[in-house]
């Protein structure tokens, strides 16, 4: 019988799974997780999971696993792989089990960056990226501290702040970047986030770092800046972006540079895909830019595409190679951020204004190529601009279109 073993039971991995079997595989699946929790949605995790105590867990669940027999895997969680020996096809997990396999998909995803300062843990200084990290600071913002800090204004500390607003507390939000989201949105869009933030009560400090972990004793104080300033807070949370988790795979042939590197099908190495925020491989739709995409959708895209790719190698087939339109997303107060695509040299606001934080707004390359669209509370224009990117249309063409 042919093993598949599936190492990430997250969203890629369990979509990886569900297209294997929606495509008529009926060998042995094996899904290796990390956590003791079956697979669950995360982006709720840092906006309506802590800003309201209803929502119940069980609705988080993937969808595949809401009945974990319906993949008819067999389910190693609470484990993870140390070890990767691909010659001879075998993964080891932490507790010296030993799974052989006949294809393996690598959806390791990855885990938050630390600040060397917050070790040893501290008490109040918090993480954001799984579920039992939102429990612990759900329950910390619901004792109702004097003030929140949140160091990095990416998507989960851009979040976070939002959050905590909405649960009434007061909110200081520090970036070492000029500006808010500096890795994804140009530096006018990123500054728009910050002045979100701004009307919606945050005190947002800007090209300042965080020097050291104000504490007393082993309970957090603040944070002490880079300019010297303090931010006093019960509660720190830490959002400095994260690292691919790829140690494990150090005694095998795999190549690692910011995750695992891939060709254009999703394919590692003989008999091995890998997908999700683990995953590097050429975009042929850009030219074949190297990327590594931190998001549900294309987790959800990548996951399904590798499933079907690993299968076509164990049979000697083909496929197309795998070239997404990129979408990120970010909901923070009532504001609904969409980006379609990536940043080009070029932009140009084509619908609303920056300032009314209702717009339009479109990149494209030294050609005149449309490459993405990044649109605030426009979300059919959203959709459409994706298609207008995945269609390779022109700026001048986009413009058109998307007024």
């Amino acid at each position: 019988m042919t093993t598949i073993v599936v190492v990430g039971a997250s969203l890629a991995g369990t979509q990886a799974a569900q297209a294997m079997r929606r495509a008529g595989f009926d060998g042995r699946l094996v899904m290796v997780g990390a956590e003791p929790h079956y697979p669950y949605d995360r982006p709720p995790l840092s906006k309506s999971y802590l800003v309201d105590a209803e929502v119940d867990e069980e609705r988080l669940r993937l969808r595949p696993t809401v009945d974990p027999d319906v993949l008819a895997a067999d389910w190693r969680l609470g484990r993870r792989a140390v070890a990767l020996d691909d010659q001879r096809s075998v993964v080891e997990l932490d507790d010296g089990e030993q799974l052989g396999y006949d294809g393996l998909v690598i959806a390791t995803g990855a885990r938050p960056r630390r600040l060397p300062m917050a070790d040893p843990p501290t008490d109040g200084v918090f993480e954001l990226r799984t579920l039992d990290d939102a429990r612990a600071l759900r329950a910390a913002l619901a004792a109702g501290p004097t003030r929140v800090a949140v160091c990095g204004a990416g998507f989960i500390g851009a979040e976070v702040a939002a959050s905590a607003r909405e649960r009434g507390l007061e909110v200081t939000l520090v970036d070492a970047a000029d500006a808010p989201l500096d890795r994804v949105l140009d530096t006018e869009a990123g500054l728009a986030v910050a002045d979100l933030h701004r009307d919606h009560g945050v005190d947002v400090r800007l090209g300042v770092g965080v020097a050291d972990i104000d504490r007393s004793g082993p309970r957090v104080d603040g944070m002490v800046l880079s300019d010297g300033s303090i931010v006093a807070a019960e509660v720190v949370v830490v959002g400095i972006g994260v690292v691919p988790n790829t140690e494990w795979l150090s005694s095998s042939t795999l190549t690692i540079d910011d995750g695992i590197v891939a060709d254009e099908t999703c394919l590692a190495a003989p008999g091995i895909v890998v997908a999700g925020d683990v995953a590097r491989w050429p975009n042929p739709r850009f030219g074949g830019r190297s990327m590594r995409v931190e998001q549900w959708d294309n987790a959800i895209d990548m996951g399904g595409y590798a499933g079907r790719r690993l299968l076509a190698a164990l049979d000697g087939g083909r496929v197309e190679p795998f070239e997404p339109t990129p979408w990120f997303w970010s909901d923070q107060y009532d504001r609904k951020i969409q980006l379609a695509g990536v940043v080009g040299e070029r932009r140009e606001v084509v619908q609303g204004s920056v300032a009314e934080r209702r717009f339009v707004q479109i990149y494209g390359d030294g050609t005149g190529r449309l490459t993405g669209a990044l649109c605030w509370n426009r979300p059919r224009q959203a959709i459409m601009a994706r298609q207008l990117v995945t269609d390779g249309e022109t700026m001048d063409a986009a413009r058109t279109k998307l007024a």
